[in-house]
C-alpha cells in the first residue's frame, strides 16, 4: 500500500511537471498576435521563433534520456524545470526578435529532460497492466496544460499585457521544485514481475537496431507534426483567417485542448480495461494508433474548406482522436523496453517525434506568408498522418516486453 501511494505521488508530480511544461512552451502560441505587433514580427518571423524551442529540445533528448539512467530521473528532472522557469521568467524582458529566439532555444534545452525522465520514473513504479491509465494522466496533464495556458494566459494578456503573463508563469514554474525535493524513487519489483522480463540494462546501441524503434518513431512524428502545427498556429489561425476576437480564440482554442486532455485520460483507464478484458497491448494500441491517423487525414484536411461552424466541429472530432492516441506514445515505448531502457528508447522516440517541432511551425508560417493562406499548410499537416499509420501499424512489431538479455534479438533490425 506505501508502495501504491508512492506510485501515485510519483505520477501525479510528473504529471504537474509536463502540465507546467506545456503551459510554458505554449504561451509565446498565445501571445504571437500581441508580440507580433508590438515587436513587428511577420508570419515566417513567428515560425522560426515557434521552432526555435525544438532546436534546443529535440537533440538533448536522447542525452537526458542516457542521464537519468545514469545518475537518476529525479536530479535530471529537477535541473530541467529549473532552466525552462528561468527561460520562461525572463521572456517577459525581451527587446527583440533575437532575445527572443535565444530564449526559445533555453527553454527547450530544459524542457528536454520531461519525458525521458517521467517515462523512466513511470516504468519504474507502476506495473504494465496500469500504465494505460498512467500515461493517460501524464497525457492529460501536458494537454491541459495548453488548455489552461491558452485560458488563464490570454484572460491576463487582456488585462495585464503578454509581458506580465511571462514573468508570473516562470516565477509560478519554480515553485514544483519545492515538494520534488522529497521524492524518492525506487525499483519497483511489481512492475518488472508484470512486465515478465529480468531487467536487464542494453546498450544504446541495441535500443537502436529495434525496428520497433524506429516504427514508433515515425508514428510519433506524424503524430506531432499536427499537434504542434495547431499547437503553434491555431491561435493566430483563428484571429487573422477567421476573425475571431482575442476572447473567441482564446475561449475556443482553450476549449479544444481541454477535449483533447479529456480524452487522453479517458482512452489511457478504456486502453487498461480492454488488456485486463483479454485483449492484447498490439491490438489495442495498434488500433488507437491508426484511428487517430484516420481522423486525423480527414479533418485537419478539412478545416480550410468549411465554413467556421463545421471547421470547429472538425478540431473537435479531430482532438478527441488525437488525445485518444497519447496515452499510447509513451505506453507502448514502456512496455517495449520497460524499466531497463524506457529513458533511453523515449528519449530516441521522441527526438524523433519533436523534430515534428522544427519542422510543423516554420513550413506552416512559410506556407501561410508565402501563399496568403494557411489552405497548403493544412494540407501538408493532413497529410503527415499517412506516415502515422505506416509508422504505427505496419514498421512498429508487437507491443509486448522486450528480452534484453542476451538470447532476446528476435525483434532487431535485420532478425
Amino acid at each position: 500500500m506505501l508502495r501504491q501511494r508512492s506510485a501515485v505521488w510519483l505520477v501525479g508530480m510528473v504529471t504537474l511537471s509536463v502540465f507546467i511544461n506545456y503551459i510554458d512552451r505554449g504561451n509565446l502560441s498565445t501571445a504571437s498576435s500581441l508580440i507580433a505587433d508590438q515587436l513587428h514580427l511577420d508570419e515566417a518571423q513567428l515560425g522560426i521563433l515557434f521552432s526555435a524551442f525544438y532546436f534546443g529540445y529535440v537533440p538533448l533528448m536522447p542525452l537526458m534520456g542516457m542521464l537519468a539512467d545514469r545518475i537518476g530521473a529525479k536530479a535530471v528532472l529537477a535541473a530541467g524545470v529549473a532552466i525552462w522557469s528561468i527561460a520562461t521568467f525572463s521572456t517577459g524582458l525581451v527587446s527583440g526578435f533575437t532575445s527572443l529566439l535565444a530564449l526559445r532555444v533555453l527553454l527547450g534545452v530544459g524542457e528536454s529532460a520531461a519525458f525521458p525522465c517521467a517515462s523512466k520514473i513511470i516504468a519504474q513504479s507502476v506495473p504494465v497492466p496500469r500504465l494505460g491509465l498512467a500515461n493517460g494522466i501524464l497525457s492529460c496533464g501536458y494537454l491541459v496544460g495548453p488548455s489552461v495556458g491558452t485560458f488563464l494566459g490570454g484572460t491576463l494578456m487582456i488585462f495585464f499585457g503578454w509581458r506580465v503573463v511571462f514573468l508570473a508563469f516562470g516565477a509560478a514554474s519554480l515553485l514544483w521544485l519545492w515538494p520534488w525535493r522529497r521524492a524518492e524513487i525506487s525499483p519497483n519489483p511489481e512492475a518488472d514481475a508484470a512486465a515478465g522480463v529480468a531487467p536487464v540494462a542494453p546498450s544504446f546501441w541495441r535500443i537502436l537496431r529495434e525496428r520497433s524503434l524506429w516504427g514508433a518513431a515515425i508514428g510519433h512524428f506524424a503524430s506531432n507534426y499536427t499537434y504542434y502545427f495547431i499547437l503553434s498556429w491555431l491561435p493566430y489561425y483563428l484571429v487573422k483567417s477567421r476573425s475571431f476576437s482575442l476572447q473567441a480564440m482564446v475561449g475556443t482554442a482553450s476549449l479544444a485542448y481541454a477535449v483533447n486532455a479529456a480524452s487522453a485520460l479517458a482512452m489511457g483507464w478504456l486502453a487498461d480495461r480492454w488488456i485486463h478484458g483479454g485483449a492484447s497491448p498490439t491490438r489495442v494500441y495498434k488500433w488507437i494508433m491508426a484511428a487517430n491517423h484516420v481522423a486525423g487525414f480527414l479533418c485537419i484536411g478539412a478545416i480550410p474548406f468549411l465554413g467556421a461552424p463545421a471547421a470547429i466541429a472538425a478540431l473537435f472530432v479531430f482532438q478527441i482522436a488525437s488525445g485518444a492516441s497519447y496515452p499510447g506514445l509513451f505506453a507502448i515505448p514502456q512496455i517495449i523496453a520497460g524499466p531497463a531502457a524506457a529513458a533511453r528508447w523515449v528519449g530516441v522516440q521522441n527526438a524523433c517525434g519533436n523534430a515534428a517541432g522544427l519542422v510543423a511551425p516554420i513550413l506552416g508560417g512559410w506556407l501561410a506568408h508565402a501563399s496568403g493562406s494557411f489552405d497548403s499548410a493544412f494540407a501538408v499537416a493532413a497529410g503527415v498522418n499517412l506516415a502515422g499509420l505506416v509508422g504505427w501499424v505496419w514498421i512498429m512489431q508487437k507491443v509486448e516486453p522486450r528480452d534484453w538479455s542476451a538470447g532476446g534479438v528476435q525483434a532487431s533490425l535485420g532478425a
